[in-house]
């Protein structure tokens, strides 16, 4: 909860939702937790709010923002969701990918770049819906029987916050529409060519509207107490990379904002022009703050694996029992000694889109120790961020002479200066922490019909930071950088579509 005049953090509360792996390569979440953890911050950062003496009626207006891609198909008739949510790191969808592309004439991965701006990739919504569509029977009925419905996760929570099956809204907003593979980002709709292609029958789609408007009112839920927020419009919504940028206060073309999450996202705001990367990353749509304002658009690049490297030394490898360790273990060498990180453990995303690649650790001597391998597992983040960084500098023509940070990650200050170190340019990051709800916050004050949060430059606070200078110099960066280069060569090439299935239990 945000002070609108300040955009000061008066409460919040957090839950961690748990990730499923059932079986390699395969990342769900169940979107009944998903829709448990919303109702139970809401509960919560409304006490909390009333131990500070904070009236909750003063809250005027709820955003949402989401992990993108992420899809979700339920029933509408018992609002019960009909598979898990399949998230957007899962590598099922492969086969599926491989046979499509075998409908594109030249097998062209990039075959609808100009009207998506997005690859084909196991990345997107549509590909994982076809999968579904193509393996749970469940959902193939419902669709037969006109009572299922799909959505990115900000879909399932609007319909179910504004009445689920008594009368929910059922919409997405531009920018989660832009991450589906189904969206025509000029026309602002849904693309029945694209429809047709991926054969995904158009009924079960959400209304997709602006990042900033009414949807619907907060019903009151069975499940809780309370009902604190009965009532509350809900009116912005976005994915949360972009609600990252708009956090950041990125609305002049040119400016950009990383945040680093489970996965690394850099977003650079292009203005109202799309422009296509000839450098292997994605043209999205950045925001559009109400019906009948302007689409903004941003060229991204897309890391898979960041925090989530952290998290894997620690949960799979034990080398630390917490993130922070991992912090220590590193600061404890300040080298990696010579030792190199790839984790590509969904294969890579921007700017090569490889899903062939598997994740290594190359240079290793028997001086290595965990100490080495935590440093270089920091390293690879960098290391991922300054390939997305050069590619949009020779896009955009004009290189970034700062970066701005956020997300879970940036609390770690070794990786602020690895980072700062290996792209030779200062990094500045918000002293406090939550952009992402920070940006979902503002657009849904900024809706019509709400008005109590204003987004011109001018009204804007200016928000404290904390800087990280470049502090090594530049050739022993670009050494260690040509290095990491030649070992993500070795880690390409890896998985095959064709070989036995990894010895996976059918």
């Amino acid at each position: 909860v945000f002070n609108a005049e300040t955009a000061e953090l008066l409460s919040h509360h957090q839950v961690e939702i748990k990730q499923e792996f059932p079986r390699e390569g395969w990342v769900e979440q169940d979107p009944k937790e998903i829709l448990n953890s919303v109702y139970e911050c809401v509960e919560k950062t409304c006490e909390k709010m009333k131990q500070l003496n904070i009236n909750v009626a003063n809250i005027r207006a709820i955003g949402v923002t989401n992990q993108r891609e992420t899809t979700v198909v339920w029933d509408k008739t018992t609002g019960e969701p009909l598979y898990n949510a399949i998230v957007w790191l899962d590598l099922r969808t492969q086969s599926t990918v491989e046979r499509l592309l075998k409908k594109v004439p030249g097998r062209n991965k990039t075959f609808s770049k100009f009207k998506t701006g997005l690859p084909l990739s196991t990345y997107f919504s549509a590909v994982k819906l076809r999968w579904l569509l193509d393996n749970v029977e469940e959902i193939r009925k419902a669709v037969e029987d006109q009572r299922a419905m799909f959505g990115t996760i900000d879909s399932w929570l609007i319909w179910s916050l504004t009445g689920g099956k008594n009368g929910g809204i059922h919409c997405t907003d531009v920018t989660n529409a832009s991450r589906t593979m189904l969206f025509n980002i000029h026309s602002l709709e849904w693309d029945p060519e694209l429809c047709k292609f991926f054969d995904i029958p158009m009924e079960i789609l959400p209304t997709v509207r602006s990042s900033s408007e009414i949807y619907g009112v907060m019903v009151c839920f069975p499940v809780l107490e309370s009902g604190a927020l009965t009532g509350v419009p809900i009116s912005g919504c976005l994915g949360d990379q972009h609600a990252a940028l708009v956090g950041q206060m990125c609305f002049q073309d040119g400016q950009a904002k990383n945040t680093y999450g489970t996965g690394c996202f850099l977003l650079c705001n292009t203005g109202q022009k799309s422009v296509f990367s000839e450098h292997g990353l994605i043209t999205t749509i950045a925001y559009k703050m109400g019906r009948d304002k302007p689409t903004f658009y941003a060229l991204e690049g897309s890391v898979a694996i960041a925090g989530a490297v952290v998290r894997w030394l620690r949960d799979n490898l034990g080398i630390a029992k917490t993130s922070e360790e991992v912090e220590k273990l590193a600061a404890d060498v300040g080298t990696s000694y010579g030792c190199y990180f790839v984790p590509a453990f969904s294969g890579l995303y921007a700017p090569y889109w490889e899903p062939s690649a598997r994740g290594i650790i190359c240079g290793l001597t028997q001086f290595t120790n965990k100490n080495h391998i935590a440093f270089a597992a920091l390293e690879a983040v960098c290391f991922q961020t300054r390939e997305i960084l050069d590619a949009m500098n020779k896009d955009c023509g004009i290189p970034l002479s700062q970066l701005q940070v956020d997300g879970g990650m940036t609390n770690n200050k070794i990786l602020m200066q690895l980072q700062s170190d290996i792209l030779c340019i200062p990094v500045v990051k918000p002293s406090m922490p939550e952009t992402t709800a920070l940006g979902a916050a503002m657009a849904a004050g900024a809706a019509e019909g709400v008005e109590v949060w204003s987004l011109n430059p001018g009204d804007l606070t200016a928000v404290t930071c904390e800087r990280f200078e470049p502090q090594i110099n530049p050739e022993e960066s670009e050494y260690r950088y040509a290095r990491w280069k030649k070992a993500v060569m070795k880690s390409m090439g890896w998985e095959t579509s064709e070989g036995p299935s990894n010895g996976n239990p059918e």
